[in-house]
């Protein structure tokens, strides 16, 4: 992504560093305001631009895009029908999500690397609506989050399933028993007593030899969860990390001091932190470090 008064030089370097032959252009909010091709550059310059000019010149207002929500399967129907090579996914203000580009919703899906779903927590502070359901089972338009997170996964290629349970699990395995019924392998971690969001790893089969995701039970995302998986194995991680941009409005002037000294005022600053999305991408060498039965966490 560029701003609308970045350079023509600076979306050409970020087409030609990316994976698409596409800039999305925001503005202060970071809401997509237009779109900027190669094919877009090369015509400016015909018209006499130069590589100085801001892509604001030269952008397409009038953008397609998918919105937040919609299945990979129906985000291809719309690429296929208006023969478009990518296209952004936004959100409800109008920010830029992911980009979905159609050689890799066309590549082949089924992928060996194991998913493991952590299910068992009691969701506390979800009561009274948890006193009798499962937190990943409470229904989100009509579903329950896990249904929608498994058929997610399925979507992006994955089959093979590792679900953690503890609270009320019964009810998760009498709905998805072994997952036959979407098509996939659901295999079950049970706890004896709360593992925590690492210590249930340990319950995994030791001859584990691929990168696995492990994922939040109540977390509905639009994170490309193969994409991420890329990544991580690029990048040759122990570990990957999904986050968030969280914004903390202050409503007071914050007073930064130096010993005795005011050294600034800031009034009503915006503080931007990343947060812990719960997604993660892990290699199989992580196991070696948990102890069976062990609770331990990954705040």
């Amino acid at each position: 992504m560029v701003t609308q008064d970045s350079s023509l030089t600076n979306a050409i370097n970020v087409i030609d560093q990316g994976s698409a032959q596409i800039v999305l252009v925001v503005n202060a909010e970071q809401r997509l305001v237009g779109t900027v091709t190669d094919g877009d550059i090369r015509r400016a310059l015909l018209h006499g631009l130069n590589l100085d000019s801001s892509v604001e010149q030269v952008m397409c207002r009038n953008f397609r895009f998918a919105t937040e929500g919609m299945m990979e399967s129906e985000i291809l129907s719309i690429m296929r029908r208006e023969a478009l090579h990518q296209i952004p996914v936004l959100d409800e203000q109008g920010r830029v999500l992911n980009l979905f580009l159609l050689e890799e919703l066309f590549q082949s899906k089924e992928l060996l690397n194991p998913v493991v779903i952590m299910a068992g927590g009691e969701g506390k502070r979800l009561r009274p609506l948890t006193e009798n359901c499962p937190k990943p089972m409470l229904k989100v338009k009509g579903k329950p989050m896990l249904e929608t997170i498994l058929d997610r996964c399925k979507e992006a290629g994955f089959q093979q399933f590792y679900l953690s349970v503890n609270y009320l699990k019964q009810q998760i395995i009498d709905y998805f028993g072994d997952g036959s019924n979407w098509g996939i392998n659901i295999q079950y971690l049970e706890e004896s007593q709360p593992l925590g969001t690492a210590g249930a790893l340990k319950l995994l089969p030791p001859a584990l030899s691929l990168p696995f995701l492990v994922l939040n039970g109540d977390v509905l995302t639009q994170v490309p969860y193969s994409a991420l998986l890329r990544f991580h194995e690029k990048q040759e991680a122990f570990a990957t990390i999904s986050v968030k941009e969280h914004e903390t409005h202050i409503p007071f002037g914050v007073v930064e001091t130096k010993g005795t000294l005011v050294s600034r005022f800031q009034e009503k600053p915006t503080i931007i932190h990343y947060v812990n999305a719960g997604v993660y991408a892990l290699s199989p060498e992580v196991l070696s470090h948990l102890t069976p039965n062990n609770p331990c966490d990954m705040p």
